[in-house]
């Protein structure tokens, strides 16, 4: 495993990251493929055993039974100083006022939420999952300060939004002394690669850590066009962001399978080696359902592409309406 820093921190994370929306408790928020705590703690114990150091997921995931597996099983199987735990903050909680949103009020109650289901005393980075058009930047930001300073949180990050948002909440952060977002967890992948236009380039002057989610486009990227999985035929997020392109999709995939064929490496190895050639991106959110996902992520590591194969996978690619933002 290879080991990076998180933008400009001095935090080392694996170039992999282990996306753990993939566990909870089915039937919960929206995903009916998830994995129960019995069938995701193999999973975890070979992240754990290949390197993997850095596991993100939400207080909104499967409405916090996601927090609360990976907590219980990263305790059993890790020391808490070799691991790095983001969670995230933003989506509905629970019903009526308040239930969702960045104002200090939702902020410092969900922190707190999320510790005791992660059953830990801090998370090593926690992130503003959307942007809340309800309430002033300014709060937002205190808030988040106000949690690194008293220990519940060692960096903040973001994720998800247009680059003026982001560099507002830099600005707002800068202005006031108060502590700066350090990474950015957005849609990036070589089907949808709307946010090389602006986020990036961004991400690269502030020297921000890039963590980008949706790395293989919920396993599109991966597979032949007619295979399906449960989970695309379920998941409805998956379907709102990639039916409405599927047709134009569909030449990018086949560049990523003919690569693979010449190479004679699984299609994971190129799609991922492609994203982690990319500036500034620190390391892909890969989820997993089998160990195989993971064993494959990491080899990917080791690919190198040519500047003639980037060209090749990229060159078929046709603009796509913004996804994801809202």
């Amino acid at each position: 495993m290879d080991y990076v820093k998180l933008g400009n921190t001095g935090m080392d994370v694996s170039r992999i990251c282990l996306g753990c929306m993939s566990f909870g408790v089915a039937g919960q928020w929206h995903a009916p493929w998830v994995l129960d705590e019995e069938r995701a703690r193999p999973i975890i114990k070979k992240a754990l055993e290949l390197g993997i150091n850095f596991f993100d997921t939400a207080n909104v995931y499967s409405r916090g039974t996601s927090e609360e597996i990976i907590g219980r099983i990263l305790k059993d199987y890790a020391s808490r100083d070799e691991i790095v735990i983001a969670t995230k903050v933003h989506g509905q909680m629970h019903e009526g006022p308040n239930g969702a949103g960045l104002s200090r009020k939702a902020i410092m109650s969900e922190i707190d939420k999320s510790l005791k289901r992660l059953g830990t005393d801090y998370v090593d980075l926690y992130q503003i999952h959307r942007w809340d058009y309800g309430t002033p930047i300014e709060e937002t930001m205190e808030a988040l300060h106000d949690i690194v300073k008293v220990g519940k949180a060692r960096y903040i990050g973001a994720s998800a939004m247009y680059a003026w948002q982001f560099q507002k909440a830099l600005h707002v952060a800068e202005k006031h002394g108060w502590t700066r977002f350090v990474s950015m967890q957005n849609h990036y992948n070589l089907m949808y690669r709307e946010e090389e236009r602006e986020m990036l380039p961004l991400c690269k002057e502030e020297k921000i850590g890039v963590i980008p989610y949706s790395p293989l486009a919920s396993g599109r990227l991966i597979r032949d066009w007619s295979e399906t999985t449960h989970r695309s035929e379920t998941d409805q997020i998956q379907k709102s962001k990639y039916d409405a392109t599927a047709d134009t999709d569909r030449f990018v995939i086949e560049r990523v399978a003919t690569i693979a064929e010449k190479r004679g490496v699984p299609r994971i190895y190129i799609a991922l080696a492609w994203l982690l050639q990319k500036e500034p991106v620190t390391a892909p959110i890969i989820g997993a359902t089998k160990i195989s996902h993971l064993e494959d992520a990491v080899g990917a590591i080791s690919i190198k592409l040519s500047a003639e194969e980037i060209v090749y996978l990229e060159e078929t690619y046709v603009p796509h309406h913004i996804v994801g933002h809202k």
